[in-house]
């Protein structure tokens, strides 16, 4: 039989709160985190906002803050979120847990670039002229550039500092399949907990691409809103005149837990990752297929995995993503998976107000569920005044709604073309 994975814990810092219920307060208060970008000059960028983490401070999570002030807004987002879950599971306390048994899967973005060392770099080697001497690049950079900022560019870093602040050692790893890498861990995390490889993993994951490196690659995709006048309306999801999504960082972090280990510590249960789904649409890079086949593929595999019928999801967390591609395509999708019932199960994309945190949106976003489950009250989708022709579903517009969820699926698609679909559902004994 197969082992039954549970959710013990959750943390998370996102644009709309520093913490689970002040992120879960602000969006069902219709409240917005998009604003202009402060972390840098945006001055001369097409697109001038953001969703930031404002007033973030990893002191309010840790004793030991001063250790991590090098190190990027990954790395330190992950900490407090995972800091967060821990506390909530009450593993932090828990003297016997296994730690061979613990493990990490998250799925975490690349670090932030050292932008001011990196373009003076540039400009000494370049001797003002223009054309970079490789030697003299190669020679200055020893002295210029930092090693704890040119580490943490790498993606698996948050990982490998979590298992060293939780003692965890057991599985760890780190996937970066764009938009997808989060709900990817999450899924890939169940399955080391399925298959009997660990007992406990701590799922997740951290990303922010609010930097000038970051905002210029999707301008340059033409992928991001330009409605800097409007920054609270600028993210609509499914509304006809969506422009690009809004960048959104912070990070989202669940405890996973084999069903009988959580019984045995008295474990408090918040919920059951039932089914997970992982599909490709071996198609473009930035583009999905235009008949939604790795969506459809994908949601069809993690009902399916979950041993429900579409007629049993109660809500689904769209990926939502205010381009014009990603929400007719996956409006598509719903409606090719499921068939009559997708005029009939509610659907919303948080992204409208906390935008969008690329590598960390999926396991924010499962959290979401997570507490939709918990409370009963399903988030809006904001902004959209006048739904887009070919987007013709109940996306709960502008304001929460209040029902009885036992059943969610929340969708992730990556560019690309990774998508993954996870069904959370009310644990049932």
């Amino acid at each position: 039989m197969q082992r039954r994975v549970v959710v013990t814990g959750m943390g998370m810092v996102t644009p709309l709160g520093r913490d689970l219920e002040s992120t879960w307060t602000s969006l069902l208060a219709n409240k917005s985190g998009v604003g202009p970008i402060t972390l840098f000059d945006a001055e001369s960028f097409p697109t001038r906002i953001a969703a930031e983490a404002r007033g973030f401070n990893l002191a309010d999570y840790t004793d030991d803050a001063d250790r991590w002030v090098e190190y990027c807004r990954n790395t330190k987002f992950a900490i407090a979120a995972a800091t967060m879950a821990m506390t909530h599971s009450g593993l932090a306390e828990h003297t016997k847990l296994d730690r061979s048994r613990f493990g990490i899967y998250l799925g975490s973005g690349e670090g932030q670039q050292d932008f001011p060392r990196f373009v003076k770099l540039l400009h000494h080697a370049s001797k003002g002229v223009g054309k970079v001497t490789t030697s003299e690049f190669t020679r200055e950079g020893v002295k210029t550039l930092h090693a704890i900022h040119e580490a943490e560019q790498e993606p698996g870093t948050p990982a490998g500092h979590l298992a060293g602040i939780f003692g965890a050692r057991g599985p760890n790893a780190n996937c970066l399949t764009a938009c997808a890498a989060s709900s990817q861990a999450i899924g890939e995390a169940v399955e080391i907990v399925r298959r009997g490889d660990a007992d406990v993993m701590l799922s997740g994951g951290t990303h922010s691409m609010i930097h000038p490196f970051g905002v210029t690659g999707f301008n340059l995709l033409t992928a991001l809103s330009t409605r800097n006048d409007e920054p609270t309306r600028a993210s609509r999801p499914f509304d006809r005149d969506r422009d690009g999504f809004i960048l959104g960082e912070g990070a989202g972090m669940l405890i996973l837990e084999e069903l009988e280990h959580a019984k045995a510590r008295g474990a408090t249960i918040y919920g059951e990752v039932a089914g997970y789904g992982s599909t490709a649409d071996a198609f473009r890079l930035t583009d999905t297929h235009e008949e939604g086949r790795g969506g459809i593929a994908c949601m069809k595999e993690a009902i399916a995995d979950a041993g429900i019928s579409p007629e049993d999801v109660d809500y689904i967390n769209a990926h939502g993503t205010s381009t014009s591609v990603n929400d007719s395509v996956e409006t598509l999708a719903i409606k090719k998976t499921f068939g009559d019932a997708a005029y009939k199960v509610p659907v919303s994309s948080t992204k409208s107000m906390m935008g969008h945190l690329i590598a960390a949106a999926g396991s924010v976003e499962a959290i979401v569920c997570l507490l939709t489950i918990r409370d009963g009250v399903m988030p809006p989708t904001v902004n959209l005044d006048n739904p887009g022709p070919d987007c013709d579903l109940d996306y709960i517009p502008h304001v929460a709604r209040e029902k009885k969820v036992d059943v969610t699926l929340s969708n992730s698609f990556g560019f690309g073309g990774q998508n993954i679909s996870l069904v959370i559902r009310r644990f049932a004994g």
